[in-house]
């Protein structure tokens, strides 16, 4: 491919990154402002992208919700992350027998749809918010890279210097951090990118089903909930614009990381 064409997404994504940072200073609307005179408003020279049903500017809720979605993506890939990669190396390092048990575990967790963990999950919490649903999603989207560093781990676990730390008497995290990390982390990344793309589009689909953040709560997922009402009164611009934004980072987010895979895929041909 183009490597042009590559860096388009990579481009597109940075100014929407950007754009969600620094939504204050050239946002002149307040998101959360609801003029019932301007009730689902087309897009005009007042509102760039025109008003929801609530009357609230959607440009301007556009960037500031984007923080709230980006958020949700980044921190629940965090914290998915860590998780597969304490239990990716707690397995990898284990006996034939632990680490049978553990690659099982993970795969009937793969076996139950993500949706229906999620549900199920949440309904434990409680009342959905931004942190809630960032820990509900991430403990449900770790089994795929855990796989992948178990295996990574196998590889190198009786090597030289991970056996002589061992030996000095290196605790696992020390291990970990020093020894296995930097061997399987390339591996992992374009995954991990992957990954907030995923966590994304799960806030939209939770928001869409009426069980994830409430719609006070400004995101692209919480937007696109209004689509039902939309789209029986021919208000367009308030499932197609959220749905826009939404679709091109999810797209971008996954560029970057097929990118990344790319680099990787060449570094080791060299």
């Amino acid at each position: 491919m183009n490597k042009k064409v590559q860096v388009i997404p990579i481009v597109v994504l940075f100014v929407i990154v950007l754009g969600c940072i620094f939504a204050d200073v050239f946002i002149p609307l307040d998101p959360h402002f609801m003029d019932l005179s301007q009730i689902s408003t087309p897009p005009g020279l007042k509102h760039l992208f025109g008003t929801d049903t609530l009357g609230r500017d959607i440009f301007s809720m556009i960037w500031y919700g984007g923080r709230i979605s980006l958020f949700i993506g980044i921190f629940s890939t965090l914290i998915s992350t860590l998780i597969a990669v304490t239990y990716g190396c707690i397995a990898g390092l284990a006996d034939e027998k632990a680490d049978d048990m553990l690659m099982r575990l993970s795969d009937i967790f793969m076996s139950i749809p993500q949706v229906l963990m999620v549900v199920f999950i949440q309904a434990i919490f409680g009342e959905a918010n931004i942190i809630s649903i960032s820990i509900v999603i991430a403990l449900t989207g770790w089994m795929e890279v855990a796989k992948i560093v178990r295996s990574e781990v196998r590889q190198i676990k009786n090597s030289d210097y991970v056996l002589a730390a061992k030996t000095m008497g290196g605790g696992f995290f020390y291990i970990l951090w020093n020894h296995l990390g930097p061997n399987f982390i390339s591996a992992i990344m374009f995954i991990v990118i992957s990954k907030i793309a995923g966590a994304i589009a799960m806030e939209a689909t939770l928001s869409f089903l009426g069980i994830g953040l409430s719609v006070d709560v400004v995101s692209w997922g919480t937007l696109i909930s209004l689509s039902q009402k939309a789209m029986l009164s021919g208000n367009w611009w308030i499932l197609f614009i959220p749905g826009f934004f939404l679709i091109v980072t999810i797209i971008c987010i996954t560029e970057l990381g097929e990118f990344i895979k790319g680099r990787k895929k060449n570094e080791i041909l060299l």
